[in-house]
């Protein structure tokens, strides 16, 4: 019987002997880790980023080592080959381990060295498990360790992660400010603590919110760059031990050329190999864009509230009814959803934070569970972003009428007159208002202090929403 026709292969580790599916590029490593840590929902298989991290890692290593004359130039080829199919999307369903993990990152980095070595075997004309011919640990996983192969595929996939979900980001900014160029036009009244303040323009909403989004790309660019100093060459704890001279300055090199990316090799290779402070700068990052985004959600859901009973300033899509008991109800479900994005982004950072201060001695251990928030968090805001500028902010239309009478309506507008009417007859109107529920508008002109045309003046967009010096002088 020939050797493919066994539908299983025995392979061995420290442990003992596995019987594994021949169908599996995965080994006994990856199956230990499979069954000891049946934890969450998430596996490496749904990181995809995360697996191309890795292939890059391995390919960068295998093309150092073949320089440095520890490979061949079959062995090489086969593990670039391997590397390059994982990149490109390929076997990504033979990573099935858990994220969160015991072993500082051990099974995940075996789980890569398998996966590449049975499917270079093959390419090699040879059957998976046939490690004589090439090697999970001699070959794949030569010069390196778990402590420099691991965060530097981190590194790689969370560089790889910032860049989608920056596009994202964009994308939501520059829909906000087209909003804010669309509603330009819109007199509303501006509020603090909720209450009435002095008016703005709708418009001025917008472009508030994508301006406090705007400002936070070059801190989220300032802490992926972090991202881009790795590493490699550390092997266990940063000495370099197991690892010819050459080795780093070469793998550094190869991981430029495969990434496209300005690597740089980590100052001090002891102290990188313990210091997880890139992920949690991350990390912070995507949390201070997380406070921003809760806070543009909760103001689109009180300016959008009512219809009928609520501010109705404007009007988002219906997306889906809003009740099982009360007709006609319908609920502002995309910002709600985006909510709570942003809550599990901000638990995500208290996660990382704390397992950044978990480090001991020369390594730290926790970088399964830091890895996995962030990744998650960059991804569920990527989405959150896409289903907030699509179905939400794109479709938002104008209540004008609405605007317009909030702002008749307001003592607030008390404070746009008081340079013209002085503060005397600004107390006087305030006072009426609030006693009698009249507007200021309608009690300016009912006193007789300012003329119709004279107070539209003062209260037209173009004179409300910046510093304005008007040559109007009240009756009385």
């Amino acid at each position: 019987m020939k050797a493919e026709d066994h539908k299983t292969r025995i392979e061995s580790d420290l442990i003992g002997d596995r019987e594994i599916s021949n169908d599996k590029l995965y080994g006994v490593q990856t199956l230990r880790g499979i069954e000891n840590f049946e934890i969450s929902n998430f596996h490496l298989m749904d990181y995809p980023l995360f697996i191309k991290g890795l292939a890059m890692t391995k390919e960068s290593a295998a093309i150092a080592n073949h320089r440095l004359g520890l490979l061949s130039d079959e062995q090489k080829n086969a593990i670039v080959e391997a590397c390059h199919e994982i990149i490109q999307g390929k076997h990504h369903d033979q990573f099935p381990i858990d994220m969160i993990q015991g072993g500082a990152g051990t099974t995940t980095n075996m789980n890569a060295n398998e996966v590449i070595c049975n499917r270079a075997l093959q390419l090699m004309n040879h059957q998976p498990g046939e490690f004589q011919f090439l090697s999970p640990n001699d070959h794949v996983n030569c010069s390196q360790s778990t402590n420099d192969a691991y965060p530097t595929a981190i590194h790689l996939g969370l560089y790889g992660t910032h860049l989608e979900f920056r596009k994202h980001l964009i994308l939501l900014i520059d829909s906000l400010k087209q909003k804010g160029k669309e509603f330009a036009h819109v007199l509303k009244m501006g509020r603090t603590q909720l209450q009435d303040a002095v008016p703005m323009t709708l418009g001025q909403t917008f472009t508030g919110f994508a301006s406090i989004l705007e400002i936070e790309l070059a801190n989220l660019d300032f802490s992926a760059n972090e991202f881009l100093s790795v590493n490699m060459g550390a092997t266990a704890i940063g000495t370099g031990i197991c690892a010819e001279p050459n080795y780093a300055p070469y793998c550094i090199e190869a991981m430029r050329d495969v990434t496209g990316w300005n690597i740089k090799l980590a100052a001090d290779l002891v102290g990188a190999t313990s210091d997880t402070s890139g992920m949690v700068g991350y990390s912070s990052a995507l949390k201070r864009i997380a406070i921003k985004v809760n806070k543009i959600c909760n103001d689109i859901r009180l300016l959008s509230s009512g219809p009928r009973c609520g501010l109705n300033e404007f009007n988002i899509p219906a997306v889906q009814p809003g009740s099982s008991i009360m007709p006609g109800k319908v609920n502002p479900v995309i910002p709600e959803v985006m909510n709570q994005i942003c809550y599990k982004v901000m638990g995500n950072d208290l996660t990382v934070s704390l397992a950044g201060d978990a480090a001991q001695m020369e390594l730290n251990a926790m970088e399964p569970i830091m890895a996995q928030c962030c990744f998650e968090s960059a991804n569920i805001l990527t989405n959150g972003f896409e289903t907030l500028r699509t179905k939400c902010i794109e479709g938002i239309t104008a209540n004008e009428d609405v605007c317009r009478n909030y702002i008749k309506q307001s003592i607030g507008i008390v404070t746009a007159l008081n340079p013209i009417i002085g503060y005397k007859n600004s107390t006087k109107i305030a006072k009426e208002a609030m006693q009698t529920g009249k507007g200021v508008y309608d009690l300016v002109l009912e006193h007789g202090i300012l003329e119709k045309e004279e107070l539209d003046t003062i209260l037209s967009p173009e004179n409300m929403i910046r510093p304005v010096k008007l040559n109007i002088k009240p009756k009385k």
